[in-house]
């Protein structure tokens, strides 16, 4: 399948997708997550991958948020169908295998909001992330109130949804919106060593345990307590269980076959 504002490749079991619009600074407009849709629905289900890389072209922006210039004339309706479209794009992010975010450069309302979609988040330590929506009269919409908040507390996540001002790489690490910050140069060959890391363990294991930390997250404890009981049990009745188990005893690496 060809894309034109995404590109994919993949190395061994991991892959990258960029958001290739540069020239805007890779502001996702209709056409963008419409492909990005394509890609996550027809194309990453059948690559067998066990980790994905998300990421910007170019070297200023991971994405700078939605692309205002479509926005400012969409009528209601159109509006509300980019919301929905966005929102389904971060959804089959968020439940599909182990995401990071490459965070590059601006990662700015949309782009923000794509980045909390991701499993983890590494920063460069040029990045500057946040949600400006406030200062176009609308708020963040794709998901942003509600998962800044579940990543930040409610008072970070207030604090900048309501003043819209950008902050450094170092700020959010500090405020537990990335889990790291590299020197620029050093991003990609981070994250692909996170995701090589994460593509060499149990995949039955890391596919449940992320369904069980994000499934469980909203559920009371007891209730999250016996999700997770059934799901673990799973992984224990694997193919995979056995040789994780079998090469730790024989003291060698694991070769796991997703059985």
């Amino acid at each position: 399948m060809a894309f034109k504002l995404i590109e994919y490749k993949r190395e061994g079991d991991i892959g990258v997708l960029y958001i290739n619009r540069p020239q805007a600074l890779n502001a996702l407009n209709r056409e963008t997550l419409g492909e990005m849709k394509s890609f996550l629905k027809d194309v990453l289900p059948g690559e067998g991958l066990r980790a994905l890389i998300v990421t910007g072209a170019g070297d200023k922006a991971f994405v700078a948020g939605a692309d205002i210039k479509e926005m400012y004339d969409m009528t209601d309706g159109e509006f509300e169908d980019y919301i929905e479209l966005a929102q389904g794009v971060y959804e089959l992010i968020e439940n599909s295998i182990p995401s990071i975010a490459a965070i590059n450069g601006y990662a700015l309302g949309g782009g923000c909001e794509l980045a909390l979609a991701c499993d983890v988040r590494i920063a460069s330590d040029k990045a500057k992330l946040g949600f400006p929506e406030v200062k176009l009269g609308i708020f963040p919409g794709w998901g942003g109130t509600q998962r800044a908040t579940r990543l930040i507390g409610p008072g970070k996540a207030k604090e900048l949804i309501f003043t819209g001002e950008m902050i450094d790489a170092q700020e959010a690490q500090r405020i537990g919106l990335v889990e790291r910050v590299v020197p620029h140069e050093k991003l990609m060959e981070e994250a692909k060593n996170l995701a090589s890391t994460i593509a060499k363990r149990g995949p039955i294991a890391v596919r449940l345990a992320k369904t069980a930390i994000n499934a469980g997250y909203d559920m009371d404890l007891k209730k999250a307590l016996l999700l997770e009981k059934s799901l673990v049990s799973i992984c224990f009745k694997s193919e995979d269980r056995v040789e994780g188990m079998k090469a730790f005893l024989e003291k060698r690496e694991p070769s796991f076959k997703s059985k």
